[in-house]
């Protein structure tokens, strides 16, 4: 148990950190247009994505 606290977590931990740097750098070589946030709704469209997935709405109103 030792061996696994001395050496190979230290270990795991250093590769998850370096496996994050690489990724996170990774950016700086992606092309500009590539770069930017994905639009959340279509160019043109009248898609409404708040309301994409509501069911409708029953009218149980007892007057």
């Amino acid at each position: 148990m030792a061996i696994f606290r001395q050496y190979i977590a230290p270990l795991l931990v250093v590769l998850v950190f370096l496996f994050a740097l690489v990724a996170v750098s990774a950016r700086i070589f992606i092309p500009s247009d590539m770069a930017a946030p994905a639009p959340i709704e279509e160019v043109g469209g009248n898609f409404s994505p708040t309301h994409a997935h509501l069911p409708p709405v029953a009218n149980n109103s007892a007057s």
